[in-house]
């Protein structure tokens, strides 16, 4: 049975979109914050190594002001405690490289495609691209209004 999705912005070169939902909620905006919640209340996010990584990249050198990396790093143990983490592997690096190779994505972003693939996570969350799909891996906008958590399948 395939997972019900991940919380994460991908495509092009609007990946901090996505990333600021996650550093929005942590900083108590209440859209974002409305997004994370829902999705926790259905049981429907999910995270990869690579979105922890880059939460803290945001939050501590993109936001301004800065998050300082102290708050920073307990802002990413609540995430890491709350959501189920998946970890890059070798398998999905290489998967993410065929997304560059055949569908010439950023390798950040096939990085984030290829981890749900590899998972059979159908859904990424992102602002980037809402209404495409490839290879069977769907992107959703979050903040749209019709946006239901629990209609992920």
């Amino acid at each position: 049975m395939a997972q019900a999705g991940v919380v994460e912005g991908v495509i092009g070169a609007g990946i901090d979109h996505g990333l600021h939902l996650l550093a929005e909620a942590l900083d108590g905006q209440d859209q974002a914050t409305d997004v994370l919640e829902r999705l926790s209340a259905n049981s429907r996010g999910r995270l990869s190594t690579q979105v922890l990584g880059e939460v803290f990249r945001v939050l501590t050198a993109k936001r301004r002001p800065a998050v300082p990396s102290v708050d920073a790093v307990t802002r990413l143990e609540v995430l890491a405690h709350t959501w189920p983490i998946y970890v890059v592997t070798p398998a999905i690096v290489l998967e993410a490289a065929r997304g560059v190779r055949d569908y010439r994505m950023k390798y950040w972003d096939a990085q984030l495609w290829a981890t749900a693939r590899l998972n059979q996570i159908p859904t990424i969350l992102t602002e980037d691209a809402p209404g495409a799909t490839l290879e069977g891996i769907r992107y959703v906008n979050p903040f749209a209004a019709a946006f239901d958590p629990a209609s992920l399948s």
